[in-house]
């Protein structure tokens, strides 16, 4: 089965970066959607970036443009979450997700797949 392992989360002062990476095994993932999602207590959780594994195409939420950068690195079936400048409201369990399509969808309902989830906690 399709299994999502996200590692790299930890706290950091604002204006420090982490890389968040998510391992995806089970299937051949060339004709999915991968996406970073997270979610704050008391929020909903939100979209923050997606790619299309098989042409590399990204998709970001516009409060994380310019700072964050999503890549995959198909040969260690790896998808990256480079995280700059980060800011006390980056604050927030960040989930790894697939969808089994690569018509990309912002809402948390179109993905298929999910991992456990990774904590990030900036400072001010």
């Amino acid at each position: 089965q399709v299994q999502l392992v996200e590692s790299g989360g930890g706290l950091v002062q604002a204006g420090g970066s982490l890389r968040l990476s998510c391992v995806a095994s089970g299937r051949t993932f060339s004709n999915y959607l991968m996406g970073w999602f997270r979610q704050a207590p008391g929020k909903e959780r939100e979209f923050v970036a997606a790619i299309t594994w098989t042409y590399g195409t990204t998709y970001y939420v516009d409060s994380v443009k310019g700072r964050f950068t999503i890549s995959r690195d198909n040969a260690k079936n790896t998808v990256y979450l480079q995280m700059n400048s980060l800011k006390p409201e980056d604050t927030a369990v960040y989930y790894c997700a697939a969808r089994r399509s690569i018509v990309v969808v912002r809402s948390s309902s179109g993905y298929d797949y999910w991992g456990q989830g990774t904590q990030v906690s900036v400072s001010s």
